[in-house]
């Protein structure tokens, strides 16, 4: 299943690129979820994202490789990939985009595919997985205009 999620934000893309670290990742944390950072080693290729989730009484550890990334003249962009992921994701690809829209104004883009490996519980976790992502767009206006 694909979410794709493009949020404006008042700032040139160069400065909010730079910003994504773990503090803007801590920012990002949705609701209901208490997410502990085990370690954060960056946004470039080869880096790591090691995180204990805890939903109530369930705690699942998610690892993510950054597996790619770029800075261009108009768009810079890195791919965070799952290793081990909480069940029931089988697979997770998220693009993180931040697109060049004027001097002062960008978009941040969220393009992320994920599956269980059955196309049933795929569409029924949809809706929360949106929600949760879709709650990123206050966030990042938040972050970006305080």
């Amino acid at each position: 299943m694909n979410i794709y999620l493009k949020t404006k934000i008042n700032l040139s893309f160069s400065e909010v690129f730079k910003a994504f670290d773990e503090n803007l990742f801590r920012a990002l944390k949705p609701p209901l979820i208490d997410l502990e950072v085990l370690r954060f080693d960056g946004c470039e290729k080869g880096d790591e994202v090691h995180l204990q989730i805890k939903f109530g009484p369930l705690k699942q550890k998610w690892v993510s490789l950054i597996t790619e990334n770029a800075n261009e003249v108009n768009e810079s962009y890195f791919i965070d990939e799952g290793d081990k992921l909480p069940p029931p994701l089988k697979q997770w690809k998220h693009k993180h985009r931040v697109i060049k829209e004027t001097h002062n104004t960008c978009y941040i883009v969220d393009d992320i595919y994920f599956s269980t490996n059955n196309v049933l519980l795929d569409i029924l976790i949809y809706p929360a997985m949106y929600i949760q992502f879709w709650l990123r767009k206050p966030a990042y206006k938040k972050y970006f205009n305080s």
